[in-house]
């Protein structure tokens, strides 16, 4: 009678499909046949967890085992001809636990790697954007031969080990391993005379001089991709991308909260106290605000719209003015004199308080 599924990959009814999985790999590690030569015993364990991983894995195939037994998924045998169909059914396992797939053959095309570059940019070049030639160290494809690594004149040839297949084969018990061939590397062919220039790789290293667009408005941290520009792809595959890293200088002027950018201005105390206008410096050039009456050290003004653009949008942020009230010191016997009648006058009608004010602001200077 044939094994019962769930005991023969030591799980319970109720196991997920995960771990399910993970018994399969478990048991598959233990019973392959290159750790178990000769062992026929090992090999029975070893097809045997494979027809319990086939049926388990699939919810209508156990479904239907649970209902009626093995009666109910067509086994015993799982529908394994060989052991070829084992490593073929469940490729994705055994790549994972052995370095291979029975159903890749050939060379496969790859991506090329991405690149990194960080780069340094002034606070003006963030806030206005800019446009910036970078020269990038990098392999590219040989302009010689094309990519291909063979001499002009020459081809690829047949790799004789292989017989331009790109596999070898290796019998183990009655399985039969596919392995890419170490000769050819997977290729089925081989270089018969190298490029003078690459040497066969079909890659050369290089400087490419790269224009990088730096859009208004980024910040430290920002990551600019250039696609195409990474190195170039293996057997037809893409070329990978530049990723631009940007570092953006600060200006002591402002401190950047966001899209915002915050000055500090300040003032005196008169100039709080009767309003004032003051001329501060923007991204774009010099800015006019108007200082209210009986501002607050400590108040934040706003100029909508004057700070940092929005990367990838037409909007900006806001200038934040900071106030701070500067308090006298030094002051001459004429001054006191003032701040006491200022005082004094505090008990009086406004206009006697404005009038002392504007004395006092004359005696420091202040229009």
């Amino acid at each position: 009678m044939p094994r019962d599924y769930y005991e023969i990959l030591e799980v319970s009814r109720t196991a997920t499909v995960e771990e399910i999985k993970q018994a399969y790999r478990k048991k598959a590690m233990a019973y392959h046949p290159d750790r178990n030569p000769g062992d026929a015993e090992a090999e029975i364990k070893f097809r045997e967890a494979a027809e319990a991983y086939e049926v388990l894995r699939d919810p209508d195939k156990r479904s239907h085992y649970d209902r009626f037994g093995h009666a109910g998924v067509n086994s015993p045998g799982g529908g394994f001809g060989n052991a070829d169909d084992i490593f073929s059914h469940f490729s994705d396992i055994f790549g994972d636990l052995f370095g291979f797939s029975q159903t890749r053959s050939g060379p496969q095309p790859e991506a090329g790697a991405d690149l990194r570059y960080n780069l340094s940019i002034s606070f003006a070049q963030a806030a206005h954007g800019a446009e910036i030639s970078l020269k990038i160290p990098k392999r590219v494809r040989c302009d010689e031969c094309s990519g291909s690594g063979a001499a002009k004149g020459s081809k690829r040839v047949a790799c004789k080990r292989c017989g331009g297949r790109g596999q070898i084969h290796r019998n183990q018990g009655f399985f039969q391993l596919s392995m890419p061939c170490p000769t050819c590397q997977g290729a089925g062919t081989v270089i018969e005379k190298p490029c003078p220039r690459c040497k066969g790789e079909g890659v050369r290293p290089d400087t490419k001089e790269i224009n990088v667009k730096v859009p208004a408005g980024v910040d430290t941290g920002t990551r600019l991709r250039i696609r195409g520009e990474g190195e170039p792809g293996v057997n037809g595959g893409p070329d990978g991308d530049l990723y631009v890293f940007l570092d953006v200088e600060p200006d002591n002027r402002w401190r950047r909260i966001g899209a915002n950018l915050l000055y500090k201005q300040e003032i005196t105390f008169v100039q709080a106290a009767l309003g004032h206008r003051v001329e501060i410096p923007g991204i774009d050039g010099s800015l006019t605000m108007d200082i209210p009456k009986g501002a607050q050290g400590g108040d934040i003004l706003k100029i909508p719209g004057e700070g940092m653009f929005v990367p990838g949008k037409k909007t900006r942020g806001d200038m934040l003015v900071e106030l701070t009230v500067k308090t006298p010191t030094n002051l001459t016997a004429r001054q006191e004199e003032l701040l006491r009648e200022f005082e004094t006058a505090g008990e009086g009608t406004f206009e006697k308080l404005k009038k002392t004010a504007r004395k006092i602001g004359k005696a420091m200077g202040i229009d």
